[in-house]
């Protein structure tokens, strides 16, 4: 895992086409911005953990 330091209105990039900019910084919250394709999608973690538990369990037994 690759760790930064940032700062309020600092970015980072992912690849050349995903951009994460913080927002604003408050106690122990960080709000980020997220700039990327629409092809990319983002999710919350929570999200995409619900999202890839749904389609298992819409795969039928033995594939």
């Amino acid at each position: 895992m690759l760790v930064l330091s940032r700062r309020k209105d600092e970015s980072i990039m992912i690849g050349d086409d995903v951009e994460i900019t913080i927002v604003d910084v408050r106690g122990d919250k960080v709000r980020l911005g997220i700039t990327a394709p629409k092809s990319v999608a983002v999710h919350r973690r929570e999200v995409y953990d619900a999202i890839q538990q749904e389609k298992a369990g819409k795969q039928a037994p033995g594939q």
